[in-house]
C-alpha cells in the first residue's frame, strides 16, 4: 500500500478522506452551529428528509467545482505561462470561431479606444505637477512623508481651479468692461452719507516705506484694485446679453465652497473605506506589520534605517497599548477615580489655555483696529500694529502645541492616541483661532445696540468687507512669512550647528524631524484662510497658489538637507484620511462666518456689487422674480419649507441606508475574518495528523520527522490534493 493512503485508510467501507476531514475544527464548528438549527428545520420541512451537512458539499466542492471550470474563466487569469496562454487562445478561437465581420470591426473598435485611453492616462501622468520631484521623494523618505506632498500638490490643484473660477465669472467681465464700451449699470443707494467711501492712496510724494506697508498689508494703492471686494461696484452689464454680476459674484462663492467640499469627499472615500475594514485584531495588526509594513520604496540607507525604527516603535506602542489595557481593565475604583479627577483637571488646564489665548487675539484684534485709525510716524511701528493680530494668532499656535505635548503625559492615555488627541486639540486651536479673530471683527463692524444708519459701522469702515479681506491677506502673507523666515534662520543654522558642534547640548538638540502632522496642520490654516477671504478679497486662491508652490520648494529643500523622517510617526495607513477630516473641518468652519457674512450682515452701501441689495443673498429673490411666472414658482417651490423637509428626511433615509449597508460589510469582512481563522486551524490540524502518519510509518527510521524535506513535501502535497 502507498503510504500516503495510511493516512486516510482508517476504514475500508468508508472514504478515508471523509473520516479525516470531518475532524477538522471547521466542520465540527459547522456542526455546532447547525445542532440549534436542525430541529427547527426538520419541523418546517415537516416529513421531507433533511439533509445532513458534509464537507463535500461546502468548501471542499465547492473548490473541485472552481478547478473543473477551469477553462471558463479569462486566459488572462489562468496560472500559467504566456506560451501556454496564447496556445489556450488559439484553441478557444478555433472551437469557438474567430470572429469576422461586425464581430471583428467591434473588437478592433474596442481594442483601439483602450488603446488610446491607456495613452491618454500616460500622457496625463507624465503631465502632472511635481511629478519627477514626488517620486524623488517617495524613494528617498517612504510613502509616509510622500503623503505630505501629494496632499500639498492637491490644495496648489485646488486654488488654481478657485482662482479660474473668481477670474472667469468675477474678474474677466470686469476687465472686459474698462476697456470697452459696453452699457455699464453702476449700483447706486439713497442713503447718501452711506455712499462716501474715501480713497485711501496717497497723493503726492510717497516715502518708499509707505509702499511695503501697503504692500505687506493690502492698504493704500492694493485697496482700489482687483484684488479686494470694494472694486467690483458695477451691477449690470449690458451687451449681447444682460449680465448680473452680483449673482454671478454670489453663485462663485457657493461653487468653490460646494467644489472643494465634493473633491475633498471624493478624495477621502478611498481612505473612509480602509478605515471601515481597518483590522482590529491586534495579532493580525501584528503580523501586518512584521509581514507587510517594510515599505520597498525606499532606497535611502537612512531612511531605511529610520523606517526600521518607526516599525520598531509601532510595534512597541502597540505592546504599549496592550499594557495599558490590561492595567486598565485591572484598575481599582480609587485608582479609577484618581485618573479621572486628575484628566478633569488637566482639562479645565487646557480649557483656561485656549480662552486665554482666544481672549489674547480679541484683545489684539481690538487694539489693531482702533490704532490703524490712527496715524503713525514709524514705519516699524505701522507695520507692527497692522500685524499685531496674526503676530498673536502664530504665537497661539506655536506655544499651545508645546504645552499640549508637555502635559498629555500626565493623562495616561495610549501612545496612539496621545497622538491623536494632541492633534486634535492643536486643530482645535489653529481653526478656532481663526473664529475668534473673525468674531472680534464682526463686533467692530456691527453697531450692536446703538442705532446705525447704514446697517454698519460705517465711520471707521466705509467697505467693511475690503477691510476683512485686508486681515485675511495679511494672514496668509504672514503664514507665508513666518514659515520661510522658521526653514531659513532656524533649520538651517540648527543642522550647521549638530553637524559641526560637538557639544552635548548640541548632541541632546539633535538633527530637525519633518513632522508630518504639525506641516498638514500649517498648510490646512492657511487654506481655511483662503476659502474664508476669497468672497473679500477674489485674488486670494492666487496668492495661495503661489504661497504654497513655494512652500512645495522651501520643504523639499528643508527635508532633504536639514530634516530626517520623525522618528515617533503618524501611522501613514491613516494619514490621508487624517489630514482629509482636518481640511473637511477647516472647510467647514470657513463656510460659517461666508455663510453669515451673505445672509444676514448688510452689504456696504458705498462698494462691492451688492450696494443695492440689505443682504447679499436678496439677489437671488430678486433675480427669481424677473424669471417666467412657471420657472419661478418651480424655484420658490424647491426654496420651499416643504420641499426642505422632504429634502431632509430623503436625505436621512439614504444615511440610514448607507449606515446599515456599512453594518452588513462589516459583518461579512467579520465572517470572513472567521473563516480565514478556521482555515489556519485546519492547516495546523491537517500538519499534526501529517506528522502523526510519519511518525508511524517511519517509526523505526531515527532522522525521520515532522521538519520538511522533499517527501514531506510530497505527503502534504498528496493530502492537500486529497482534502
Amino acid at each position: 500500500m502507498d503510504p500516503t493512503d495510511a493516512v486516510f485508510s482508517t476504514d475500508r467501507h468508508v472514504p478515508s478522506s471523509h473520516l479525516l476531514l470531518d475532524q477538522l475544527p471547521s466542520y465540527q464548528s459547522l456542526l455546532y452551529r447547525r445542532k440549534s438549527n436542525t430541529s427547527g428545520s426538520a419541523r418546517r420541512r415537516g416529513s421531507g428528509r433533511v439533509r445532513q451537512p458534509s464537507v463535500i458539499s461546502g468548501k471542499w466542492l465547492e473548490q473541485k467545482t472552481v478547478h473543473s471550470g477551469e477553462e471558463l474563466r479569462p486566459v488572462r487569469e489562468l496560472p500559467k505561462s504566456m506560451e501556454d496562454k496564447r496556445q489556450e487562445k488559439e484553441q478557444r478561437l478555433q472551437q469557438g470561431g474567430a470572429p469576422i465581420g461586425w464581430g471583428l470591426w467591434r473588437l478592433n473598435v474596442h481594442r483601439s479606444l483602450k488603446r488610446l485611453k491607456e495613452d491618454g492616462m500616460d500622457l496625463l501622468s507624465s503631465l502632472q505637477l511635481w511629478r519627477a520631484d514626488v517620486h524623488l521623494i517617495e524613494g528617498m523618505f517612504g510613502t509616509g512623508i510622500l503623503s505630505y506632498f501629494s496632499f500639498l500638490r492637491f490644495l496648489v490643484l485646488l486654488n488654481f481651479i478657485m482662482f479660474l473660477l473668481m477670474f472667469v465669472f468675477v474678474m474677466l467681465p470686469v476687465i472686459i468692461t474698462s476697456h470697452t464700451s459696453l452699457n455699464i449699470t453702476y449700483s447706486s443707494t439713497d442713503v447718501r452719507e452711506c455712499s462716501v467711501y474715501p480713497s485711501s492712496s496717497r497723493q503726492g510724494l510717497v516715502v518708499f516705506h509707505q509702499h511695503i506697508t501697503d504692500l505687506l498689508s493690502g492698504t493704500g494703492f492694493l485697496e482700489q484694485t482687483y484684488l479686494f471686494y470694494g472694486y467690483y461696484r458695477l451691477e449690470f452689464i449690458h451687451s449681447a446679453f444682460s449680465y448680473n454680476l452680483p449673482l454671478a459674484y454670489l453663485l462663485t462663492t457657493v461653487l468653490y465652497l460646494l467644489l472643494s467640499l465634493i473633491w475633498i469627499v471624493k478624495r477621502s472615500a478611498s481612505g473612509f473605506k480602509r478605515k471601515l475594514i481597518q483590522d482590529e485584531d491586534r495579532f493580525q495588526s501584528f503580523c501586518n506589520k512584521i509581514f507587510a509594513g517594510w515599505d520597498f520604496c525606499i532606497t535611502n540607507e537612512n531612511a531605511a534605517r529610520l523606517k526600521r525604527s518607526s516599525l520598531l516603535y509601532e510595534l512597541k506602542m502597540d505592546l504599549e497599548e496592550e499594557r495599558i489595557k490590561q492595567k486598565m481593565a485591572n484598575r481599582t475604583r480609587s485608582e479609577r477615580c484618581r485618573i479621572y479627577t486628575l484628566r478633569a483637571a488637566v482639562n479645565l488646564f487646557v480649557v483656561a489655555v485656549l480662552i486665554s489665548c482666544f481672549y489674547c487675539i480679541y484683545i489684539a484684534t481690538v487694539f489693531s483696529q482702533q490704532k490703524q485709525a490712527e496715524e503713525q510716524s514709524n514705519f516699524l511701528l505701522e507695520l507692527m500694529v497692522e500685524y499685531l493680530p496674526s503676530i498673536v494668532i502664530t504665537l497661539a499656535n506655536f506655544i499651545t502645541p508645546l504645552i499640549f505635548n508637555l502635559i498629555i503625559s500626565f493623562e495616561d492615555y495610549s501612545p496612539a492616541f496621545e497622538i491623536r488627541f494632541t492633534l486634535m486639540r492643536c486643530v482645535f486651536m489653529r481653526l478656532a483661532s481663526i473664529g475668534v479673530l473673525l468674531f472680534s471683527l464682526w463686533s467692530q463692524i456691527t453697531c450692536g445696540s446703538s442705532h446705525c444708519s447704514c446697517g454698519y459701522n460705517h465711520q471707521r469702515y466705509p467697505c467693511w468687507e475690503t477691510h476683512v479681506g485686508q486681515e485675511m491677506y495679511k494672514l496668509v502673507i504672514f503664514d507665508f512669512l513666518i514659515i520661510a523666515a522658521v526653514t531659513i534662520f532656524i533649520e538651517f543654522p540648527r543642522k550647521i550647528i549638530v553637524n559641526h558642534c560637538d557639544c552635548a547640548l548640541a548632541k541632546w538638540w539633535g538633527q530637525q524631524e519633518f513632522a508630518i502632522p504639525q506641516n498638514v496642520l500649517e498648510i490646512v490654516y492657511g487654506q481655511t484662510i483662503c476659502w474664508i477671504g476669497t468672497f473679500y478679497c477674489p485674488l486670494l486662491p492666487a496668492i495661495n497658489t503661489v504661497k504654497y508652490f513655494l512652500v512645495f520648494y522651501l520643504k523639499k529643500v528643508s527635508l532633504m538637507t536639514n530634516c530626517r523622517p520623525a522618528t515617533r510617526p503618524f501611522r501613514a495607513s491613516s494619514s490621508n484620511f487624517f489630514f482629509l477630516v482636518v481640511l473637511l473641518i477647516g472647510l467647514a468652519l470657513a463656510s460659517v462666518p461666508v455663510t453669515v457674512s451673505i445672509a444676514e450682515i448688510p452689504p456696504s452701501r458705498a462698494c462691492g456689487p451688492f450696494v443695492n441689495y440689505t443682504s447679499s443673498w436678496m439677489v437671488v429673490p430678486r433675480v427669481i422674480t424677473l424669471l417666467p411666472h412657471s420657472l419661478s414658482s418651480v424655484l420658490m417651490a424647491l426654496a420651499s419649507e416643504a420641499c426642505a423637509v422632504s429634502l431632509f428626511v430623503i436625505t436621512c433615509l439614504g444615511m440610514f441606508y448607507v449606515i446599515a449597508l456599512a453594518g452588513a460589510h462589516k459583518r461579512v469582512i467579520e465572517q470572513l475574518r472567521d473563516q480565514l481563522a478556521m482555515e489556519g486551524r485546519d492547516k495546523r490540524f491537517l500538519i499534526q495528523k501529517l506528522c502523526q502518519a510519519q511518525q508511524e510509518l517511519f517509526a523505526g527510521s531515527p532522522d525521520r520527522g515532522c521538519h520538511g524535506n522533499q517527501r514531506d513535501a510530497g505527503l502534504y502535497f498528496v493530502l492537500e490534493t486529497k482534502a
